[in-house]
Order: C-alpha cells, then structure tokens, then sequence
C-alpha cells in the first residue's frame, strides 16, 4: 500500500507544478508558408506604399496599417510602431503581370515575427500572413488578411 500511496504523492506532485502540461503549453504553430517560386531581391516595389485595411479572422480585430517599400527594403508603420522592427528585406516575383512579394519581419526586443505575402496588381495589394509570438510556455499567433490601395511616396514611414 505505501507503494501506490507514494505513486498517487508523485502524479498529484506533476500535476499540481504544471510539469504534465509544459509540452502541450509549448506547442509551436508555424508561420504563414509562403508559396515556392523563383523570388527575386530586385526592389521591384521600391518607392512605393499602400495603405492596408484587414482583420485578423480569428477574433476581428481590425488592421489599419501603412506598408512601404524602399532600397530593397520593406516596412509596416504598425510593426515600427508596436515593436520597432525597423527595415526588413523583401523578395518578389512576377506572374501574368501581378507582382507578388513576400517580407520576413522580427522584432529586435521580444519574441515577435511577422510574414508577409501579397500580390500586387496595378494600384491595388492583397496581403496575408501571420504575427507569431513565441515565448517558452505558449506560441500565439494571428492571422493576417488585409486589402489596399498605393498612396503617395512614403520617405520615412516611422523611423
């Protein structure tokens, strides 16, 4: 009997510290997978910024934000703002006439990375991606879906 008493003390013990549930706390959630193809470092959208409006579809929160393209770089006003992610490279390639480009953002200070994908068509740009967090104990993560149109040269966005 002292046997099974002392197994009873050790699972009470794991569950009572959280050690049971660590792993199904830490579980990872990718980031947005951007498609395959031949992706260029050419600044095809340098110069110009669109002026975004989206939701995350998991809880509609509305996104409002500024995306620029300058010297090969991307930048997202809300991102420099929340996080000071400053400037990030980007990549694109073109298919039928629509530009498609894709950014890969980190936070310097805290466990942020933002993704980016959108086509580009004319005046007009479609963006998805996702905001993951990734601490030891939990990874969220938000999906982005947003719509916009180009807006007048950006210089400096917010930083």
């Amino acid at each position: 009997m002292p046997q099974i008493m002392q197994v009873a003390a050790i699972a009470l013990a794991t569950v009572g510290t959280g050690a049971a549930t660590m792993t199904v706390l830490n579980e990872d959630i990718p980031d947005f997978q951007v498609p395959e193809g031949a992706w260029a470092d050419n600044g095809a959208l340098d110069g110009r910024s669109f002026d975004i409006l989206g939701i995350d579809p998991g809880s509609g929160a509305v996104l409002e934000d500024l995306i620029v393209f300058r010297d090969g770089s991307f930048q997202s006003v809300d991102c420099q703002n929340y996080c000071d992610f400053g400037w990030s490279d980007y990549q694109t390639k073109e298919i039928d006439g629509v530009i498609h480009f894709t950014a890969r953002t980190i936070c310097p200070d805290a466990p942020h990375t933002v993704v980016w994908y959108g086509t580009v068509e004319g005046d007009a740009v479609e963006v998805e991606g996702t905001w993951t967090t990734r601490r030891w104990y939990w990874t969220n993560q938000i999906a982005i879906t947003a719509t916009g149109n180009s807006v007048p040269t950006v210089e400096d966005a917010a930083g």
